[in-house]
């Protein structure tokens, strides 16, 4: 493929990229930007106007699942699995995962889907990066709600990426499962060793780059994740491990300015690899088979509200009526895991591409439904203020609006 071609695709996809907040801001309803990117992906497409190649931006695109399984990995507090709610929301978890498996069989026997694993999977994710902006805004991180919103979002999202890691790798489930022993003695090593080998002069030197033109910082951090991935890569291993360590591992070392590498993973994550994935994504969907057959979309829409959202529900019996339908219809939303594990799934041989689309259609459906539903009624005060049945615990980084 020639330069041109490249550097044409590209330009269309960062137009893109720069144009979606625009629209969000000029659309009266709140509408998350991973859904403008998706279906601009699907507007720029070789299916429709043809104005950009997705095969020439597979590097971008594949550095942009990196990073957002990476910050995947950093959001995950790990305070928050001390946590006694953090008990009950893997709990949800685990009851969602099993009506996913009677669900997902039953549509495998009638012919709706021919391998239930991926689609199983995908009913039992909770998008805790869309989210987060939404019940930030409302007020709710602080009140009673907040730290089972927090909770379910983590376990919607650290578990399924483990299930995704061990049931869909190329290597088997026995390999998938050494790998993550092998990714977190390279995690400790990272987090530990330097501690104890590297001088305190060098370790004040990436300190004091961190605000310069060096940004020695941020630089040591992309080559963790791109080496994690190369690891991951040469080995005939997955991605999403090396890249979902390397977050954990962000989170383990705390560097002496956190919340400024913060700001600065969001602005080369957020700003940049993350939105080329969403937007070739979208390039890749099969929308002929949304239109040709549009009840598997809302089926898998129904679908990810009873299973995800009514076992959430079930699960927090100790919550009010208004807050447990709240809390699942938050659970419910679920978009950015569904494009990777489309992307996954399809690449693996583990899903047609007509469930892939349906699924990442009925993602794009949620995060558009659910999380209005579950605001409506409510005030931004009713969280606020009020106590809170379990321990505090401080919440993880919240304040920039997230692509995902």
């Amino acid at each position: 493929m020639d330069l041109e071609t490249e550097l044409t695709s590209l330009f269309f996809v960062l137009l893109l990229a720069a144009t979606a907040p625009i629209l969000v801001g000029l659309i009266p309803v709140r509408i998350p930007q991973v859904v403008i990117l998706l279906f601009g992906g699907v507007l720029i497409g070789p299916e429709m106007l043809g104005l950009a190649d997705d095969s020439a931006l597979d590097l971008f695109s594949q550095v942009g699942l990196g990073f957002l399984f990476l910050l995947a990995g950093y959001e995950i507090d790990l305070e928050l699995i001390k946590q006694p709610v953090m008990k009950r929301a893997a709990s949800a978890w685990l009851v969602s995962v099993a009506v996913s498996l009677v669900v997902t069989g039953i549509l495998a026997m009638l012919g709706v889907v021919s391998a239930f694993v991926p689609i199983a999977i995908g009913l039992t994710t909770t998008a805790l990066g869309t989210i987060l902006p939404i019940v930030k805004d409302a007020g709710l991180l602080e009140g009673r709600l907040g730290k089972p919103i927090l909770a379910n979002g983590a376990s919607g999202e650290f578990l399924p990426i483990l299930a995704i890691a061990i049931f869909l790798g190329t290597s088997g489930e026995f390999v998938a499962i050494l790998t993550l022993v092998f990714f977190g003695l390279i995690a400790l090593a990272v987090v530990y060793v330097p501690r104890r080998l590297v001088p305190m002069n060098v370790s004040d030197i990436v300190a004091r780059g961190t605000e310069s033109t060096s940004q020695a910082t941020l630089r040591w951090v992309a080559a963790l994740l791109v080496g994690l991935l190369l690891v991951a890569s040469s080995l005939g291993l997955d991605v999403i491990l090396g890249a979902f360590i390397a977050g954990v591992v962000l989170r383990l070392s705390q560097p002496r300015d956190i919340e400024l590498l913060e700001h600065k993973l969001d602005a080369i994550g957020y700003g940049f690899f993350i939105p080329i994935f969403f937007i070739v994504s979208g390039m890749g969907l099969d929308v002929d088979s949304i239109v040709e057959n549009p009840g598997r979309l809302v089926l898998f829409f129904v679908l990810l509200l009873v299973v995800r959202g009514g076992s959430v529900y079930f699960m927090h019996w100790n919550l009010p009526r208004q807050d447990r339908r709240t809390l699942a219809f938050f659970a419910a939303t679920a978009l950015p895991l569904l494009v990777a594990l489309a992307e996954i799934g399809m690449d693996s041989g583990h899903m047609q591409p007509a469930n892939a689309a349906a699924l990442v259609g009925a993602g794009a459906l949620s995060v558009l439904v659910f999380p209005l539903l579950a605001m409506r009624g409510r005030r931004t005060s009713d969280a606020a203020g009020q106590g809170s049945a379990t321990d505090d615990v401080t919440p993880p980084h919240a304040g920039t609006e997230r692509t995902g």
